[in-house]
């Protein structure tokens, strides 16, 4: 099991916890977590990012093993501690302002 942590207001729309637990079949990537997310949290869709061309919303920023993964390839492979649950997906809400 893959561990994803959410934001406070994505815990709110989904309406879990902090960490959520998700099955990834096959290599680790954003792509597939993104999707074994959003398949078993249906009201994520379209949060974390866009839901017909699967870009990241520009707010969003991945992280894990204290690297930012943000602008990675969505397909390319996430570090061996996020495949094997050691360490969480970190997904965390960007802050803007002036």
């Amino acid at each position: 099991m893959i561990q994803v942590v959410l934001p406070r207001n994505l815990q709110i729309l989904a309406g879990v916890g902090r960490v959520v637990e998700v099955d990834v079949e096959g290599p680790a990537t954003q792509r597939s977590i993104l999707d074994a997310l959003e398949a078993s949290h249906p009201a994520l869709v379209g949060t974390l990012r866009d839901a017909v061309t699967k870009k990241r919303r520009p707010m969003i920023r991945f992280f894990a093993c204290e690297e930012d993964l943000s602008d990675e390839s969505p397909d390319a492979p996430l570090p061996q501690e996020v495949g094997s649950g050691k360490e969480p997906l970190l997904i965390i809400g960007a802050i803007a302002g002036g």
